[in-house]
């Protein structure tokens, strides 16, 4: 048998193992992206509320700030939107996701196993593993950057209905290339540098944690790799995620969500740093946890979701543990 009929013969996942490795993250971050998308509104929505920046420049002079709390935002979107409307943005949050986490885990897998390296025994070297889960994450959310802004610029609709403001958009395909036309290609990119720093942070929380718990418990523990060692890695990755993500989550979500110039230019923040600063200054050090509970109680269940998900996929096509 010539090499090129012995290619053939290989598995897709041995053939292409990045593709594949990419395809099935992506399956596994699509079902817990829409399992837990409820949870990411009602964050979203939070990291808004009471925003100083905005009382300053008059641009919601007179209105009464409509929800207080995860519950009490969560119940409001249903009575006064509806139901549906707790999925509002998963479209593009499920395009993000693909992107994202697609390109994180290839990316991630691809630097632990040829560029870092392991050790000997096969450990990944916490340095090693904070080294890698920050630059998957910046390298992952740069390319899913526009998919980003959509959902979270579409999140915030309900809200513009219900404050008497139009609507931006009539579905994802009208919110891109609206974006694209008022703010040029950069304009799919605005807030990028909070998001790539948020992301950093998450991963460092997210990947880091759970491959280094993982494979502790492997090596330390009587537990093998099944799902009970998945359950228990995941929950303290979305743990770790969320403290370390929620400050440079609302910074993000301020970001994206102000109003622009003609130019595509922030309106209320210069950068990631002004909007950090005016937050704190204006409404105290833990308005960078608004939304924590929240996006700890969706991380927590997405982690778990994704993580149990992927492996089991991985397991079933093939590919080797995580």
């Amino acid at each position: 048998m010539s090499p090129a009929e012995e290619e053939k013969s290989l598995p897709l996942p041995e053939r292409w193992p990045r593709v594949s490795k990419f395809a099935l993250s992506a399956c596994a971050a699509a079902v817990a992206e829409l399992v837990t998308f409820p949870l990411d509104l009602t964050k979203t929505r939070l990291q808004i509320q009471g925003e100083a920046a905005v009382h300053r420049s008059g641009a919601a002079a007179g209105q009464a700030v409509p929800y207080r709390g995860m519950l009490r935002t969560a119940a409001g979107i249903v009575r006064e939107e509806g139901f549906r409307k707790l999925w509002q943005g998963a479209t593009p949050a499920v395009y993000r996701h693909i992107v994202y986490s697609g390109v994180r885990m290839v990316a991630y897998e691809h630097l632990r196993d040829s560029v870092l390296g392991r050790s000997e025994d096969e450990s990944f070297p916490l340095w090693k593993a904070v080294v890698g889960g920050m630059s998957a994450g910046a390298i992952g959310q740069f390319f899913a950057s526009p998919t980003d802004l959509v959902k979270v610029q579409m999140q915030m609709e309900g809200r513009r209905k219900l404050e008497g403001k139009p609507l931006r958009f009539r579905g994802v395909h009208h919110a891109f290339m609206k974006i694209l036309s008022e703010g040029g290609i950069w304009g799919l990119w605005a807030g990028w540098v909070p998001n790539v720093q948020r992301a950093a942070l998450v991963n460092m929380g997210d990947l880091t944690t759970y491959d280094s718990v993982k494979h502790f418990l492997l090596l330390n523990t009587p537990l093998v790799d099944n799902s009970l060692t998945h359950s228990v890695a995941s929950c303290c990755s979305g743990l770790v995620a969320a403290v370390l993500g929620t400050p440079a989550d609302v910074v993000k979500t301020r970001i994206m969500n102000q109003p622009r110039d003609k130019q595509g230019r922030g309106l209320l923040y210069k950068s990631s740093m002004d909007c950090l600063i005016q937050t704190v200054q204006g409404e105290g050090f833990m308005s960078l946890y608004k939304g924590f509970i929240p996006t700890w109680m969706r991380m927590a269940p997405w982690s778990l979701v994704f993580w149990l998900t992927y492996e089991q996929i991985r397991r079933i096509c093939g590919v080797s543990s995580f």
